[in-house]
């Protein structure tokens, strides 16, 4: 997935690159957390943050506190460096969703988000952005507008055509750059598992 982001924007550097669903439990949050990985992996400094301010994970995926974060940095309640932790990857900070809020979209909207973003593009090079799902609330998509691509993470077998079809047209409407879908929990043909094997050899 990382390779396919790079291969896609020869003309665009891609920084900032949000991860959504088009509905809860399609697996975007641990797509998000892979991605950073294999991103840190690169020896690329990156930053995952979890902008999913109504049902946040990172915390837990890393096992950090979630005093902190995104919220509390918006909201004037900490200073960034309060609000970055070290994952236990090298080369891959997190900063936690903090505190739930009642105005999340608001935050997302505001100018002090945007603010944030440019300041955080100046001290890394890949910044990612877990979201809530795209039909749920309007949050993806304010997000997507201030992002240099976006990621869609289907799940396989659960999500109709007509959803996802649903979920890409709010993206389109607010002009985000689609880099690509990614189809999760396809169950592979054990002849395939053999393939990969004969690859790796």
């Amino acid at each position: 997935m990382r390779t396919n982001i790079d291969f896609s924007s020869i003309d665009q550097t891609i920084q900032v690159i949000m991860v959504t669903s088009s509905g809860p439990e399609e697996g975007k949050s641990t797509v998000s957390a892979n991605l950073a990985a294999a991103y840190a992996q690169a020896d690329k400094r990156v930053l995952l943050i979890d902008a999913d301010l109504r049902k946040p994970t990172a915390h837990k995926t890393f096992t950090l506190s979630n005093r902190f974060g995104l919220s509390s940095l918006l909201s004037q309640q900490a200073v960034l460096e309060d609000t970055v932790q070290e994952s236990g990857v090298n080369n891959l900070s997190i900063m936690t969703s903090g505190p739930i809020p009642p105005n999340p979209a608001e935050m997302m909207a505001s100018n002090r988000m945007s603010t944030l973003l440019q300041d955080l593009r100046q001290r890394y090079d890949v910044i990612l952005i877990d979201t809530p799902p795209l039909l749920a609330v309007t949050d993806a998509q304010i997000v997507a507008s201030k992002s240099d691509g976006v990621i869609m993470v289907v799940s396989y077998g659960k999500v109709k055509r007509d959803i996802a079809v649903k979920a890409k047209a709010n993206l389109d409407r607010v002009g985000a750059k689609m880099l690509g879908v990614v189809l999760n929990n396809v169950k592979r043909k054990a002849s395939e598992g053999y393939y990969y094997y004969y690859y790796g050899n």
